[in-house]
């Protein structure tokens, strides 16, 4: 897997640049619930039986332009950011793609059936384009969704200290059910793309050697073997993606607990004084950062999790040595070549008779100018 974080290098600038405007995208949103909060305060701070007659709507409308002008800029570096990324992430993918075609055409039959087509078939295309999937992921949101999880929590810090022990604990049981989720359903990844494999297999087979399956009437058989295949796959599909989908439900129902405890800790405080409505309000927008953000990065992790099973199985075909290695080419133009066979048998399997049996034949050959020209056969 080492080996292909050299495809990034380059991309480092274009790595590098996509995080970086997410993370500016990230502190113009963190931003936002103070904004609000000091609309609540100071734009609509005096009120008379419930009513705002003293509204300051010079000052609403000021901080509605920044809200605003928060937005734009969000959206700007958001937009740059995509770009950089996705850049990214195609051309790992297209250099991935290319060195992994160059390596299975330079494998030996031999080396190719101890792999099995299908294999390399499927490693060339769904692990690559999971692979692609799980980089441009990583690059928007692998930092931005951390940044913005503790962001927030540093920031309801600086509202109200005594909020801190909430956000702490809150984070902490969702940071535990993330990780305990995604070292549970990262070898059963790898064992689902095994597991297509042996579908593809089964699919290239029929395609490749109907007309035989129809003369020795193997229909049934291969109609089994096939069902076989795709309900073990179809099971293993679904029992890691209900293990993955665990996440969503535990972390809506922690962060919405700890809203309940925010809020009534809170609505005790304001009742006493000691705690305004506005940062009351931020607080709430900054545990709904929170949990937006959450369920982004668990989706993120289940996709990571995907992609770095990919890139395993990726790495294992470009760093395998043919069997069969070329030497350097140091030879003469005028160089002469030989090939003879002396007193050579060949049978196609173990057991079988000699299809050819005490074969003698030589050939010589001289190259020029990159040509081969064949003098004679003795």
């Amino acid at each position: 897997m080492k080996g292909l974080f050299s495809y990034f290098k380059p991309y480092k600038w274009q790595s590098l640049l996509g995080p970086l405007f997410k993370l500016l995208e990230a502190t113009f949103e963190l931003l936002v619930p103070f904004v609000v909060g000091l609309i609540v305060d100071r734009g609509l701070g005096q009120s008379v039986n419930g009513a705002y007659p003293y509204a300051d709507r010079g000052y609403i409308a000021k901080m509605f332009a920044v809200l605003a002008l928060f937005a734009v800029f969000g959206f700007l570096f958001a937009v740059l950011a995509q770009y950089f990324a996705a850049r990214t992430a195609t051309g790992v993918s297209a250099g991935i793609r290319k060195d992994l075609f160059k390596k299975v055409q330079s494998l030996s039959y031999r080396d190719i059936d101890r792999l099995g087509t299908a294999t390399l078939l499927t490693r060339m295309t769904s692990d690559v384009d999971r692979l692609q999937t799980g980089v441009n992921l990583a690059l928007r949101l692998f930092l931005r969704s951390p940044f913005i999880v503790f962001g927030a929590m540093i920031t309801a810090c600086i509202i109200d200290p005594k909020s801190f022990g909430v956000f702490a604990v809150a984070i902490v049981l969702l940071a535990i059910v993330v990780y305990a989720v995604m070292f549970a359903c990262m070898p059963l990844y790898k064992k689902t793309q095994g597991e297509l494999d042996n579908v593809l297999l089964s699919t290239r087979e029929n395609l490749t050697g109907a007309r035989v399956v129809r003369a020795f009437c193997l229909e049934n058989e291969e109609r089994e073997t096939f069902q076989t295949r795709n309900e073990t796959l179809t099971k293993g599909r679904k029992f890691v993606g209900a293990i993955a989908s665990i996440t969503n439900p535990l972390t809506l129902a922690l962060v919405n607990t700890a809203i309940i405890a925010l809020l009534w800790t809170g609505a005790i405080r304001v009742n006493s004084g000691t705690l305004s409505q506005g940062n009351i309000i931020a607080l709430y927008n900054l545990m709904g950062q929170i949990l937006i953000e959450l369920i982004k990065l668990a989706n993120l992790i289940v996709t990571v999790t995907k992609a770095t099973a990919c890139g395993a199985r990726i790495s294992t075909v470009l760093a395998m040595q043919p069997s069969l290695e070329l030497t350097a080419d140091g030879e003469s133009a005028k160089s002469t070549h030989f090939v003879a066979f002396e007193k050579v048998s060949v049978q196609y399997n173990a057991d079988a008779d000699e299809a050819l049996e005490d074969i003698d034949f030589s050939r010589r050959a001289r190259r020029n100018g990159g040509r081969y020209r064949r003098y004679g056969v003795g």
